[in-house]
């Protein structure tokens, strides 16, 4: 798709059949954002054919290419996140302090559907990116803003991440510990951000339906932390509704049925047995203590309830004579409800993933995969991935479709108001 050729429109509102390759394939989107949740958005839009113009200063590019270098995360294997976040990208490299920046962007957002930014707003007002700098200028152009905290309130300004406003901020980080007194846990790099770029795809959908309808743009956003609380709401409607928490306790104590236990080879899993009446009997079976049933300490659910840590102990000595393998299948064909407690490589051949087709091949790296997008629509083809670009391996091409003639690329890039 050329960008002096698009349309703004993707809805057909007469309902003529149009061939398309890809649902989104003329939708021109700007990235201009950063760490992870904005572009993550903007990543899922390309896999359904969007075309993504990332926006990137022209010195050390986007500062999320310097995630990998954060203390704990695995060595090796490139700039993975990076690759993962940014694939299908085009990399526009200008300094948008600049006032030739600001032209060459301009002439980008005439052509645009979607704009997305999650820069805190002092940086929007100074780079003249606000909501209002950008929509005067296009009246069919989507507007996303994702914020750490929201649009409004004393902490609108605020820099935050998932760690902190999706995690620690949504009480998430609270509740989810061994016991009251544990430190703790902390969070994935990009645990919240990926979910919430799902919930920001969904609205930024959303307003190009209504575009489709009224002809113009819109304003839309969401928030780390609105989509922690989304994420954590049951126990923030518990909190809401004048419930009383129960303080956390140790293992055992929520049930015995609903637990994690630990295999002969160090493997974990979790149990969740919510029906009892047929999987109770179901799990004896498969580890031979079929006498539990006939012990009146267990052999109803409030019995089992009442005596959930002696339950606890028999069965942390039962599934540890099992390997976890063999295990899983004496669950499976059993018809128990749990689920192994993943490692990273167990994804890479777990065939239900395979068969889902959960990783797709990179079309330009073939043998290096990558996670897909959580969305699918069927008799729709996503685009096969592309490696995420180098800082501005798209400036040249670009400009040359804006309109600028290598003499006007050469003076750019001299005064550094540009890389290519």
């Amino acid at each position: 798709m050329h960008i002096l050729k698009k349309k703004f429109n993707i809805f057909k509102v007469n309902h003529i059949k149009v061939k398309m390759n890809h649902i989104l394939e003329d939708i021109l989107v700007i990235d201009c954002a950063s760490y992870i949740a904005g572009p993550a958005a903007a990543t899922i839009m390309s896999d359904f054919g969007a075309r993504v113009v990332k926006i990137e200063p022209p010195d050390a590019g986007d500062s999320y290419r310097g995630l990998i270098r954060l203390p704990g995360l695995p060595e090796g294997g490139g700039n993975y996140p990076w690759t993962l976040t940014n694939r299908n990208k085009e990399s526009l490299a200008i300094d948008l302090k600049e006032k030739e920046a600001q032209e060459i962007l301009n002439k980008l957002i005439m052509k645009a559907d979607i704009f997305i930014t999650n820069y805190p707003f002092p940086i929007r007002q100074k780079l003249k990116i606000t909501a209002p700098d950008i929509m005067k200028k296009n009246d069919h152009l989507i507007y996303g803003s994702l914020t750490p905290y929201g649009e409004n309130g004393p902490e609108k300004d605020r820099t935050g991440y998932d760690a902190t406003a999706w995690w620690a901020r949504s009480g998430m980080m609270h509740s989810i510990r061994e016991n009251s007194d544990s430190v703790p846990n902390g969070s994935v790099p990009g645990m919240g951000d990926h979910p919430t770029a799902s919930a920001f795809f969904g609205v930024l959908m959303l307003a190009l339906y209504k575009r489709n309808i009224t002809g113009k743009g819109s304003e839309v956003g969401s928030s780390l932390l609105s989509n922690g609380l989304w994420s954590n709401g049951i126990y923030v409607q518990a909190a809401l509704s004048d419930a009383a928490f129960i303080d956390t306790q140790e293992r055992g104590t929520k049930g015995a049925l609903a637990e994690r236990y630990r295999c002969k080879d160090g493997r974990w899993f979790l149990l969740v047995i919510l029906n009892e009446e047929k999987e109770w009997p179901l799990m004896l079976e498969c580890i031979k203590r079929e006498d539990l049933n006939v012990d009146e300490r267990f052999n109803t659910r409030p019995a089992r309830a009442s005596n959930s840590l002696e339950l606890l102990e028999i069965l942390d000595k039962e599934f540890v004579k099992f390997n976890w393998k063999d295990l899983e299948n004496l669950f499976k064909d059993s018809g128990v409800t749990f689920g192994p407690i993943s490692e990273p490589n167990d994804h890479i051949n777990d065939t239900q993933i395979r068969e889902n087709n959960f990783f797709k091949e990179y079309s330009n790296n073939k043998g290096l995969f990558t996670v897909d997008s959580p969305l699918y629509m069927s008799d729709e083809e996503k685009k096969e991935p592309e490696m995420a670009p180098e800082i501005g391996g798209n400036t040249y091409s670009i400009l040359t479709e804006l309109g600028y003639n290598n003499e006007d690329i050469k003076v750019l890039e001299e005064r550094k108001i540009i890389k290519t």
